[in-house]
Order: structure tokens, then C-alpha cells, then sequence
């Protein structure tokens, strides 16, 4: 199975298990949508990396009603929960099905986010693809990234294992939803949060900062500056 193979599997159930799976996910995800700057009103170009459901997305959504949305991923099941989750707001995003390491992201966007993806990618593609990131934004435009990332010390990266390992159990996950979450984790390509705030400045992105961080969760990114 490949990752692609193990998301589309994972897609019935996904959301579902999101609140138990991710023990800080209401701060998480509000200050991934908080940090986002304008008026509600602004008509806004936005592209989600590795959209997945739409979970992210479709809270920004709800917050800047008249944005539009290019959601990418590679798993087609994800994706036709994001289109539903959409369409109970009466919006209809673009949708692109591809690898966002080896698609084009074309086009001049306000605002690109992406949510649990990246750590997916290999070091240098991470690399590379924050610099592509960086070409694709508008002048001004932001970049938030609301994912996972490595220990900086191999201490730190078990006491982050074993407290997201602790957390969960304690929410009552069920050991067949635990070791799915654990084959998925096969896929994971972390990196330390320090050199990934590094990778961002050195692509040109200014006030490049992490804006939120519970163990190994973090919110984090920077802006395009403006002309």
C-alpha cells in the first residue's frame, strides 16, 4: 500500500477520528484560521496543499465566505468529502487530484495553507516545495502550515510520542483506530520545527514565526513580502 492507497482508505472515517487523533485540536486548528490577516469579506485566492476532507479548509471558508479555493491532494476519497463538505456551504472549490511535489502550482494566490501534509515529504522536497510556495503567493500574501514536527533532540521527539500515545488512549481510541493511525504514520517524514522556520527565510518569506506549538503539533509559516 502506498500513501495514496492508505488515505483513500482512510477517508471514511477520517474526520471522525480527528479530535481524538490530534489531543490539541481546537487550539490548534483556531489559530491555524486566526493568524490567517483580512476582512472577512476579502475575496481571497486560496490554495490548500494536501487539502485532504477539507477539514482545514472548510473552516477558513466559513470564515472568508467570498474566498475561492483550489484544493489539491493526491487521494480522490479524500477529496470527494471535501467537495461534500463544501457543498453544504454552497461553495464549489476548484479540485485538482495530483502529487503537489510534482504538480504545478501555477497561478498567484493571497493565501496557500496546508494542515498534517508536509511531514510527509522528504527534507529536500520540503525544502523545495516552501520555495515554490514562496513564487506562487501574491505580494503580501501568507503561508500557514498547521502540521507535525520532529523532536529537535531524540528525548523530545519520545516525550512527544509517548504524551500524543498517552493523550489518545486517554480519549478511548479503540486499538484497531490506533494501529490504522499507526500504519499511516509509516508515511511520516518530520522535521524539526528550527530548521523549517530556517528553510522558510532562507525562500525569501518575512515574519516567519511558529504561532502555536503543543508538543509536537505546530502552527507556523510567514509572508510574501509586499511589492
Amino acid at each position: 500500500m502506498n500513501i495514496q492507497e492508505a488515505f483513500n482508505t482512510a477517508a471514511v472515517d477520517y474526520d471522525n477520528l480527528r479530535r481524538i487523533l490530534i489531543p490539541c485540536f481546537d487550539d490548534f486548528y483556531k489559530t491555524a484560521v486566526e493568524i490567517i490577516p483580512g476582512d472577512g469579506a476579502a475575496p481571497l485566492k486560496i490554495l490548500d496543499l494536501g487539502a485532504g476532507t477539507g477539514l482545514y479548509s472548510g473552516m477558513v471558508q466559513s470564515v472568508f465566505p467570498n474566498a475561492e479555493f483550489t484544493l489539491l491532494d493526491l487521494a480522490p476519497e479524500m477529496l470527494e468529502k471535501a467537495k461534500f463538505r463544501f457543498s453544504k456551504m454552497g461553495k464549489s472549490p476548484k479540485i485538482l487530484i495530483g502529487d503537489y511535489v510534482e504538480t504545478d502550482l501555477a497561478g498567484s494566490y493571497d493565501l496557500i495553507i496546508s494542515a498534517l501534509s508536509i511531514h510527509h515529504l522528504s527534507d529536500f522536497d520540503k525544502e523545495l516545495l516552501y520555495q515554490r510556495i514562496y513564487d506562487a503567493l501574491n505580494p503580501g500574501g501568507i503561508f500557514v502550515n498547521a502540521d507535525q514536527v520532529l523532536g529537535k533532540t531524540p528525548d523530545l521527539e519520545q516525550l512527544y510520542r509517548q504524551h500524543w500515545l498517552d493523550s489518545i488512549r486517554a480519549k478511548g481510541i479503540s486499538e484497531e483506530d490506533l494501529k490504522a493511525a499507526q500504519k499511516r504514520m509509516e508515511y511520516d517524514r518530520m522535521a524539526t520545527l528550527d530548521i523549517q522556520l530556517r528553510w522558510l527565510e532562507a525562500a525569501g518569506f518575512q515574519n516567519v514565526d511558529c504561532w502555536y506549538k503543543n508538543f509536537s503539533f505546530a502552527v507556523f509559516g510567514g509572508s510574501r513580502p509586499p511589492i
